[in-house]
């Protein structure tokens, strides 16, 4: 069991080429992030994580967003290159977006004010380990990601689009699709410089 847990970890990657022709079924891939929001951990049971799928036209909507949004604070001599990455996101098949409910975390402060300046490192601690289950979870499955963060310059307009809530804080997007190039090659400080054990 810990062997395919570690395997499924070191699979995952950042994959950026990535295509629409997937053959993961749309409920396999709602029933992946459902799992993880559920089965996540966070802080005091707080559930604070908020997830929305985008698929189809609707990534692709998100895309066309964030490139106008860029468009309009990048130098048109130097927009080729975002240009070039918006169109790789877009060509993929969809995209998660992590929020966490900032309602929640202010609750938490109120009560529980001796812990009050912790809850929204509590938070970002819960929200990376949400994205990494989603991540690997859906590299199981044989499709390729990457996290992106173009909040909070996209944030208003996100909002205004898909409905989303004002307390809704947006962290990150992972746009995901068929892989159509593998990962480069990682390279790996030493262990024994990052881990210390005691006996």
């Amino acid at each position: 069991m810990s062997k395919d847990f570690f395997a499924a970890i070191q699979d995952r990657r950042s994959i950026y080429p990535i295509g629409k022709d997937v053959s993961v079924s749309d409920e396999r891939i709602q029933e992946i992030v459902n799992e993880a929001v559920k089965h996540t951990p966070s802080s005091f049971n707080s559930q604070s994580a908020r997830v929305v799928v985008l698929l189809g036209e609707q990534h692709d909507k998100l895309w066309n967003i964030t490139e106008n949004t860029l468009k309009a604070i990048v130098p048109e001599e130097q927009f080729a290159p975002t240009a070039e990455k918006m169109a790789m996101f877009r060509n993929g098949y969809g995209t998660v977006l992590f929020f966490e409910d900032q309602t929640v975390i202010e609750g938490l402060q109120t009560t529980f004010a001796a812990y009050a300046d912790n809850f929204p490192g509590f938070s970002l601690q819960s929200a990376g380990m949400l994205q990494f289950v989603i991540w690997t979870g859906l590299g199981i499955e044989g499709l390729g990601a990457t996290l992106q963060h173009y909040n909070p310059l996209i944030d208003d307009e996100v909002k205004k689009e898909w409905n989303i809530p004002a307390s809704w804080k947006l962290l990150a997007e992972m746009p995901f699709g068929t892989p159509l190039a593998p990962a480069g090659e990682k390279q790996f400080a030493p262990l024994e410089d990052r881990v210390k054990v005691y006996k």
